[in-house]
């Protein structure tokens, strides 16, 4: 059977919803990172400080 345009619609609407909720991801990745550099450097300074 061909294939009808309603198909190729689908798969590049479905590419662009991946595309934004990856941009939301790395927000959250970064975010999550970020708080453990800082809690780790907290960590360290406070360890140094009681030395």
């Amino acid at each position: 059977m061909p294939k009808t345009e309603m198909s190729k619609t689908k798969t590049k609407t479905k590419i662009e919803d991946d595309r934004t909720s990856l941009k939301g991801t790395l927000a959250s990745v970064f975010l999550l990172g970020l708080f453990l550099i800082v809690t780790w450097l907290g960590v360290y300074f406070l360890f140094m400080d009681r030395l």
